[in-house]
């Protein structure tokens, strides 16, 4: 499942995961660590929502 930051608008999704933060492709979201944060505005994880 991917999920949308509602501050800025950019997807994660798990299948190409983070490159730029360490974040390996195949890993879910729920996996992501707690500090991780948006790649382009920063914000934490509890600002994403889910998208089908």
């Amino acid at each position: 499942m991917k999920y949308i930051c509602i501050n800025c608008g950019y997807i994660y999704d798990p299948t190409l995961g983070d490159p730029t933060g360490g974040i390996e492709p195949g890993t879910a979201f729920e996996d992501l660590p707690e500090d991780w944060t948006c790649p382009l505005c920063y914000v934490t994880k509890d600002n994403f929502d889910p998208i089908d």
